[in-house]
């Protein structure tokens, strides 16, 4: 435990005094909240708010994400998987989709079986990629491409300025927390 505050200390202290710009050097304690009904993304560092931006949500936003194709952004407790410096829509993170909670409710609805619910915790408790290609769906990311309407398959839009903001900041593993 030592040795591991120690270690970020350190990171810490390097990242402050030779790398000062945030795109080489990861931001710790940096958090998203998604406020669907308030169309924001709301970035905190430490519990302190640093940043707001606008963003547009899947083409039908009412409700969580319930099955492939619905539409729906999901709603719940997620965290940044991977990032992709060549998405299709400019740059994109990429959520930890669909979760435990999303798990429970597909099985009770008969979307996923047991064995696929429990690849999905296994993958999300290990911090790998939960499967993508259940009934639930995948491919759930904060992305750019605009933000003048709903348009997303159940993605999170900003606008491409934005999302190279988020992109520079953003380290994997960052919780996200999308709410209704």
């Amino acid at each position: 435990m030592v040795l591991k505050k120690t270690l970020v200390l350190l990171v810490t202290v390097f990242c402050l005094v030779f790398v000062p710009t945030p795109e080489l050097c990861s931001q710790p304690n940096l958090r998203i909240v998604i406020k669907k009904s308030a169309r924001k993304l709301y970035l905190y560092k430490s519990g302190h708010l640093i940043n707001v931006f606008p963003i547009a949500l899947g083409w039908n936003p009412m409700g969580t994400k319930l099955e492939k194709g619905d539409g729906k952004t999901p709603e719940g407790d997620y965290y940044v998987i991977s990032k992709n410096p060549n998405s299709r829509f400019y740059l994109s993170l990429q959520l930890s989709y669909p979760n435990h909670d999303d798990a429970c409710r597909g099985l009770t609805q008969h979307f996923i079986n047991e064995s696929q619910k429990k690849q999905i915790v296994e993958a999300v408790c290990n911090d790998r990629l939960p499967p993508q290609n259940t009934r639930l769906g995948g491919d759930i990311f904060i992305h750019g491409g605009g933000i003048s309407e709903d348009w997303t398959a159940g993605c999170v839009a900003l606008s491409n300025p934005d999302i190279e903001t988020l992109f520079k900041l953003i380290p994997v593993g960052t919780d996200v927390i999308i709410e209704p």
